[in-house]
């Protein structure tokens, strides 16, 4: 296995909180799958929960280096928690078939959270 590429991203809670107030319904359905709707609001720390899913799908699209353009779709990148809470990623439409292009066959993903921050960290794997 190969390490191919790189991604970081960092979200301020308050522009997620601010884009949830104005956009409601829309802004989530748009950004993140139901199932990580669904994690985030059975939290206490929804706003948290939605900034790292936000943060990791921002760093998952910066090391295929495409930022969010053309025909992907934000829902293109899900992240979920195994029964031990480590996030994973699932790519979908678009974005998987740009993944398959770079030969990546696995995505780590890594969340923390401070007081008002997010970070997440992803890395591209392919075989070697």
């Amino acid at each position: 296995m190969e390490i191919i590429a790189h991604g970081i991203d960092l979200v301020d809670f308050p522009r997620i909180e601010d884009m949830v107030k104005r956009h409601k319904d829309r802004f989530l359905d748009r950004v993140f799958t139901a199932a990580e709707q669904t994690y985030a609001k059975a939290n206490r720390n929804s706003t948290e929960k939605l900034a790292g899913r936000f943060a990791a799908k921002e760093a998952v699209m910066k090391l295929l280096g495409t930022g969010w353009r053309g025909k992907i779709a934000w829902t293109d990148i899900e992240v979920v928690n195994t029964s031990s809470g480590q996030p994973q990623v699932r790519l979908s439409g678009e974005v998987r078939k740009i993944a398959d292009n770079l030969g990546i066959t696995q995505i780590s993903v890594s969340i923390t959270h401070t007081a008002n921050f997010a970070i997440a960290s992803a890395v591209a794997i392919a075989k070697s």
